[in-house]
C-alpha cells in the first residue's frame, strides 16, 4: 500500500570525517547551505550538529547552533529542524589513572546538552537513550541524566527523537514513556551498525520495531555501506529513513557523496518501492510537532 515516508538528512555529525571528504560541511554557513540543498532534494528533516569552523571537529558552541538555525529559518526552503542534544558524552579512560577520563573525553551535563534546544526551540531534538560502547570509546548517558534531560525537553515543547543504539535503549525509552516523561506518540530512531551496538540487518530491525508501543513512530538508519540498503529495509518494514554525511561519506565505492546526492538516492529508493516522501508540513501534522516556523505563516 502506498504511504508517505519521512526522510531525514543527518548533515554533518560529530565524527572525525571533515578531513576525509571535502563535502562534509564545517562552518555554520556550509552546514546551513547543505541542509537547504538536502531539503530541496527532498529531505523532510535536517538533523544538525555543529563543528569548530577552524578545526572541523565537534563543537557544542550554542552560537554556532544559533547561526545555523537562523540561516535555515531565514531561507526560502522549508525543512523540519532536528538538533542534536547528545552533546558531550565521550569517555576514554586515562591509561595513567583509569578512574579519570583521558585524551578525547568530552562530557556535558544534561543541562549543557539541552542548552541549544532550550534556546532555539527546534521542532525535534535527539535523546540518546543509554550508554554504549561506541568504537573504542564509551558514550555515556546514565539513566538519571536521561530522566532529567527528558524532563527539560518535555518542558520546552520540543519533540524528542528517541535514539536507540541497542535493544536495551528501547527498554529504557519505553520506561520514560511509562513514567510520563515523553508526551504524545513517541518517535524512535534505530541507529544501526555502529561498533558495538545493534547490527544493521533485517532481523535486528524487526526485533527492535516489535518492541515498540502501538502508537510509536519510528525510523532506522545504517552507517557506511549499509546506509542505502537500510533505507530500503526500513521502508519495507514500515518505518521511516535517514541518510546523510554524518553516517556515510560515499555514494558508491570510491565515489564521495554530497548530502543532496544521498537524499536523491534515498528518494529514488522510496519511490521505487511505491511510496513517496513526506514534505515538512505533512510531517509536522503526522508527528504533531510544535510549528512556529513553517513557511506561509
Amino acid at each position: 500500500m502506498n504511504r508517505k515516508v519521512i526522510l531525514s538528512c543527518a548533515v554533518t555529525g560529530a565524527g572525525e570525517t571533515a578531513e576525509k571528504s571535502p563535502h562534509v560541511p564545517v562552518t555554520p554557513k556550509e552546514i546551513a547551505d547543505s541542509a537547504i540543498k538536502a531539503a530541496k532534494a527532498g529531505a523532510t528533516i535536517a538533523h544538525i550538529h555543529v563543528r569548530d569552523p577552524k578545526s572541523g571537529k565537534l563543537s557544542h558552541d550554542v552560537q554556532l547552533f544559533q547561526e545555523v538555525v537562523e540561516r535555515i529559518r531565514e531561507s526560502d526552503t522549508d525543512v523540519v529542524l532536528n538538533l542534536t542534544a547528545g552533546g558531550g558524552g565521550d569517555w576514554l579512560p586515562s591509561e595513567a589513572d583509569p578512574t579519570k577520563g583521558g585524551k578525547g573525553t568530552d562530557i556535558q551535563t544534561p543541562e549543557e546538552r539541552h542548552e541549544p534546544v532550550g534556546l532555539l526551540l527546534p521542532e525535534i531534538c535527539t535523546l540518546d537513550c543509554g550508554s554504549v560502547n561506541f568504537g573504542d570509546q564509551i558514550y555515556i548517558s546514565p539513566a538519571t541524566w536521561l530522566r532529567k534531560q527528558a524532563k527539560l525537553i518535555k518542558e520546552s515543547g520540543v519533540k524528542p527523537e528517541l535514539e536507540c543504539f541497542d535493544t536495551g535503549h528501547i527498554r529504557f525509552a519505553n520506561q520514560l514513556l511509562q513514567e510520563g516523561l515523553i508526551d504524545g506518540d513517541p518517535m524512535y530512531q534505530f541507529c544501526l551498525g555502529i561498533p558495538w551496538g545493534a547490527d544493521a540487518d533485517a532481523e535486528t530491525l524487526a526485533y527492535m520495531k516489535n518492541r515498540l508501543p502501538e502508537n510509536a513512530k519510528w525510523a532506522a538508519f545504517g552507517i557506511g555501506k549499509m546506509q542505502l540498503p537500510m533505507v530500503t529495509e526500513s521502508v519495507v518494514q514500515g518505518g521511516n529513513a535517514r541518510v546523510g554525511l554524518e553516517d556515510n561519506l560515499y555514494l558508491k565505492k570510491g565515489k564521495l557523496a554530497t548530502n543532496e546526492q544521498l537524499v536523491d538516492k534515498a528518494v529514488e529508493k522510496i519511490q521505487g518501492l511505491g511510496h513517496d516522501v513526506m514534505n515538512p508540513q505533512e510531517a509536522r501534522e503526522y508527528l504533531k510537532l510544535r510549528n512556529p516556523y513553517s513557511k506561509g505563516e
